[in-house]
């Protein structure tokens, strides 16, 4: 796949795969994506997953038709893109690696290659190929200390590394946004400094086409992926809505929470609603990231709270959760305490409202809490 008059597309699609890093997961694959420089001077961006190495060269044969590579570029040395350094340099003993300092010291650690030999960059360093020369952007902890992206200034070309990238195989064709939201907030949520600063280094730049190491190159009008980034990393609200993300045993705690969604949307508001036992926990993670509000409902359970809800809060606070309103239902037979413990582990997130009152149930869902729940959705709806 042609990218530019010089830019190929020599990435694969990994069908296979059921979790990505081995906790999220993608049901409609993955794509490694690696990208071939045709100039004067060759250069390979980043390689691929380690199984898919065979399929990966005969890409890169196929696109040069006879030409040898001289560089691999390896702007992330998480090994979904840098397992196939020590195959590729078998197939091209003259080929030579580019990558900065820490990624280098990387390399060895993870695969025992000493790539010394190679080009070290340091930031703002370019490498001429002929008609293209490419600039070297630092981006660390985005998400990796090593992560640099690649710019082209002759194609207008961003090499993003795992930046805009998405899950899901590129013969797909699903929607960018929901997949992407998932993989950012999910890997590179924690992270929403480090993502601006690039973003202000990326502005001083004429981009036209954005090619990230996974999901699809991005082209015509960039602003949405880009204003979607910004909005993310500075953990902005995204889009008006409740998210009401609850856990229940015998099913009355889930009474109180479908009630609380039915009399919220009376009010007009979008309202989704995930059982937390029962959803993909990256996806509900992502959506309380996505809406202002975030309605918890759960149980106490030995003396703290269920374990799904105390998983998804310390997902959320793992990742920066802040400036959104917060409400609260909780339920204990005998010793209600949910409210509590729920409030001490959402004490480390920044500009949080809590609402109050807190919806406070004893075992069953009586018409006193039917009372709180309709105050509770009266200040969520102010």
């Amino acid at each position: 796949m042609k990218i530019t008059n010089d830019i190929v597309y020599v990435g694969v699609n990994d069908k296979t795969i059921d979790l990505f890093e081995g906790h999220y997961s993608v049901p409609r694959g993955v794509a490694y994506n690696s990208y071939v420089i045709i100039d004067e001077k060759i250069a390979v961006m980043d390689t691929v997953d380690a199984r898919f190495g065979s399929e990966w060269l005969e890409n890169i044969a196929a696109a040069l038709g006879g030409r040898k590579p001289d560089y691999l570029i390896v702007q992330h040395v998480e090994p979904d893109h840098s397992s196939n350094i020590a195959l590729f340099l078998k197939t091209y003993p003259d080929a030579k690696v580019v990558c900065n300092a820490k990624a280098a010291e990387m390399i060895k650690n993870f695969f025992g290659v000493d790539v010394s030999g190679g080009v070290t960059v340091q930031n703002g360093g370019i490498l001429p190929l002929g008609r293209h020369t490419l600039n070297f952007i630092f981006a660390p902890m985005v998400h990796w200390p090593e992560v640099m992206m690649t710019y082209d200034a002759t194609d207008k070309v961003l090499f993003s590394a795992d930046a805009f990238g998405k899950f899901g195989a590129l013969d797909e064709n699903e929607p960018w946004d929901d997949e992407a939201r998932r993989y950012y907030i999910g890997i590179v949520g924690k992270y929403g400094a480090q993502v601006q600063a690039v973003l202000k280094k990326a502005a001083a730049l004429e981009i036209e086409t954005i090619c990230p190491l996974h999901g699809p190159v991005l082209t015509g009008d960039l602003s949405h992926y880009l204003d979607l980034y910004n909005t993310w990393s500075s953990y902005s609200v995204e889009s008006d809505g409740v998210v009401i993300a609850y856990t229940s045993v015998y099913g009355n705690t889930k009474k109180a929470a479908l009630v609380a969604a039915e009399k919220l949307r009376e009010t007009g508001a979008e309202v989704k609603t995930y059982d937390l036992a029962r959803s993909d926990m990256a996806a509900v993670v992502a959506e309380a990231f996505r809406y202002g509000k975030l309605v918890l409902a759960t149980t106490t359970y030995n003396a703290d709270i269920f374990p799904y809800m105390r998983e998804f809060i310390a997902c959320i606070v793992e990742r920066g959760f802040r400036n959104r309103t917060v409400a609260l239902i909780e339920n204990g037979s005998w010793a209600p305490m949910a409210a509590k413990v729920m409030k001490e582990k959402l004490a480390a997130c920044k500009d949080l409202a809590i609402v109050e009152p807190t919806v406070s149930i004893k075992s069953g869902v009586k018409p006193e809490n039917e009372a709180q729940i309709d105050a509770l959705v009266a200040e969520l709806t102010k």
